[in-house]
């Protein structure tokens, strides 16, 4: 059964990225390979992935519009209509725009990815609708040994959820939660 699972690292006081979208807290730490939450593994089990326009404008932006990693199918979450289609090389990558609520494209997603698991890159904001919704399965979420104040929380809204799996990779305190579906709530 297709689970959606929001993978992803945090600093110490719940912060994506700062409130400039800065990432240089997460992009100066070292992270161990392998282990339970090794990112190879991780992905293996991923056949779409999801995000919103400022993580995929943040990925653009970093690795360039031609330099497209996934070779899965992404669906970006915007209200955008400026963001250009990234790139593999000379082949666009299977990016799909919508501005549809979350949980009328989750079948669509889930039928994509073929029995595997989706993969709510960021932000918190759109986890969170996912997570009302009653539809994000699983937060797995690397802790960074840093404090940066303020920025782009983690998840902006209240989600019980129950710890199956703590470990460490690198510098980072990795944390594997359920979520209660039936606790998620606008703070």
């Amino acid at each position: 059964m297709t689970r959606m699972i929001y993978y992803t690292a945090s600093t110490l006081d719940g912060f994506l990225a700062t409130e400039d979208h800065s990432l240089d807290w997460l992009l100066t730490r070292e992270s161990g390979d392998g282990g339970p939450f090794d990112y190879e593994k991780f992905i293996a089990g991923i056949g779409a992935i999801v995000m919103g326009s400022s993580t995929y404008r943040w990925v653009l932006d970093h690795a360039g519009e031609d330099k497209w990693e996934y070779d899965l199918p992404c669906w970006v979450f915007t209200h955008r209509d400026d963001l250009p289609v990234a790139r593999a090389g000379d082949e666009p990558g299977d990016i799909r725009f919508t501005q549809e609520d979350v949980r009328q494209v989750y079948d669509e997603m889930a039928e994509a990815a073929n029995g595997r698991d989706l993969w709510m890159v960021g932000g918190g904001d759109l986890a969170g609708q996912f997570a009302e919704r009653g539809l994000l399965d699983e937060l797995v979420v690397s802790f960074a040994p840093v404090t940066v104040g303020s920025g782009r929380p983690l998840l902006p809204l209240h989600v019980e959820m129950r710890l199956t799996e703590l470990g460490q990779s690198g510098e980072f305190a990795v944390l594997r939660y359920e979520v209660l579906k039936e606790s998620t709530g606008r703070l």
